[in-house]
């Protein structure tokens, strides 16, 4: 079996790799963990990744063992607008893993939402599934319901259709499905492929559209579905094995799939009269 065959968990490994699969960190922050000299093996402080370890190992992080890793398991979260999808902000803003509940493990996000965007957040505890999840070249669609600004052509829809190029970066084709006016403003539901930072925004800000309200309602196979706000469902691992065909998962985790609500207070309380979205016909 190879280094990264997903079904021997037990087989050497890269060191890197183990601390991702034990949710320490995803595989490049790992490698900058050991250039930083805050890696030890076996009593020994590690300057280099190009490292193989086996289960018998002693692995610490900051002076601490890191334990075997766990089976690989995946959340939905129902990301609200005003919070950073990062472990720290160096603004002091409040942060998705400030208002996890507190039983879930160390987990990390599976790509990020911006500041102002909500909707579905996936969450793991295995930096390789994250890796895979977020590979280009897993080509999943992701979903987003969007309010816009302005009432869109046909023709400029066309153009986000075809794929756009903003300040040199080529947008691959969308999926633009135009749904309503609503006052001064459009409701769409916008998919694509890739995960480049603000590619929605980006992309109708270039045939004036702004957006003022970003959704993301599905990842691949998973959906936010009527999941509330702040609320966070872990997806069983029955299903978790069938769309990723994974050997690891957890058995513990077979019965979870009662939505658990984060702190009741909110980020950003709703102003009065203020309508929710559309639902679908």
């Amino acid at each position: 079996m190879t280094d990264d065959d997903p079904k021997a968990p037990d087989a050497p490994e890269r060191i890197a790799k183990r601390l991702a699969r034990a949710g320490v960190a995803s595989r490049r922050d790992a490698e900058k963990m050991i250039a930083e000299g805050r890696v030890r093996l076996n009593g020994r402080r590690l300057d280099s990744p190009a490292v193989t370890v086996g289960p018998a190992d002693r692995i610490e992080v900051d002076g601490k063992p890191v334990a075997a890793p766990e089976p690989a398991r995946l959340w939905r979260y129902h990301k609200p607008a005003g919070l950073v999808t990062s472990a720290r902000d160096e603004k002091g803003r409040p942060t998705v893993f400030d208002r996890l509940p507190p039983e879930l493990p160390r987990v990390m996000s599976v790509g990020r939402l911006d500041l102002t965007s909500e909707g579905l957040l996936l969450l793991t505890n295995d930096g390789e599934l994250k890796r895979r999840l977020e590979l280009p070249s897993t080509g999943w669609l992701r979903k987003y319901r969007v309010r816009a600004h302005g009432a869109p052509s046909e023709a400029a829809l066309d153009r986000l259709r075809a794929g756009v190029v903003i300040d040199g970066e080529r947008f691959q084709p969308m999926i633009v499905t135009f749904e309503r006016v609503q006052g001064a403003n459009s409701w769409m539901t916008v998919g694509l492929r890739e995960g480049r930072n603000r590619e929605v925004r980006r992309a109708l800000e270039l045939v004036g559209l702004q957006v003022n309200r970003l959704i993301r309602v599905s990842y691949g196979p998973f959906q936010l579905g009527d999941l509330p706000e702040g609320a966070v469902e872990e997806v069983k691992p029955r299903v978790l094995a069938d769309q990723l065909g994974l050997a690891r998962v957890s058995a513990k985790a077979g019965g979870a799939a009662k939505p658990v609500p984060t702190k009741p207070k909110p980020v950003r309380p709703r102003a009065p009269g203020k309508a929710r979205p559309p639902k679908r016909p």
